[in-house]
């Protein structure tokens, strides 16, 4: 079954690549979401006129990979303790978050995000919210990292394990 997620953390180019990396993702679309005015362009959100998130539309097919391992690549590849900033990136569109649009899934990441802070003392600061819009960003940015492989990237691609990858 054929189903979607949104996903923030930092740079939308390298969480692109990452998850276009693994088994069962079927698709996979860089953009803005949940903020403050329609058709934002990435000049807006750098100038601070957008609050939008940097964010990744991740089509997955869901007898593949499941919503809970989508999230715990997520944790592989962020800090989830800091606010506005991955890696080198820092501003508000660099903001870690999970982005459903089903109930059911808000279900699935809280329970995740409630796990997930046991193990730590610090507390998990990624935005969990139902995704309110979503715009394709600017053709430039598609698969920028397939088209520049030698870009700037934030994730560490090497924590994915072989048997997850595309065959």
């Amino acid at each position: 079954m054929e189903k979607a997620i949104y996903l923030a953390g930092g740079c939308f180019w390298g969480v692109e690549r990452y998850y276009q990396l693994l088994e069962g993702i079927l698709d996979t679309e860089v953009g803005y979401a949940n903020g403050n005015f329609a058709n934002p362009t990435y000049e807006d959100l750098k100038a601070h006129r957008a609050s939008h998130v940097e964010a990744v539309k991740v089509v997955y097919d869901e007898e593949k990979i499941q919503l809970t391992q989508l999230l715990e690549h997520l944790f592989r590849i962020i800090n989830p303790f800091t606010v506005d900033h991955q890696g080198g990136d820092y501003g508000h569109q660099y903001r870690t978050g999970i982005y459903y649009i089903e109930e059911e899934d808000k279900k699935i990441i809280q329970e995740f995000i409630t796990n997930e802070q046991r193990k730590y003392k610090q507390k998990i600061r990624v935005e969990v919210e139902k995704l309110n819009h979503f715009y394709k960003a600017e053709d430039y940015h598609q698969n920028y990292l397939k088209k520049n492989p030698f870009g700037y990237c934030h994730v560490d691609f090497s924590v994915i394990k072989k048997e997850e990858r595309k065959k």
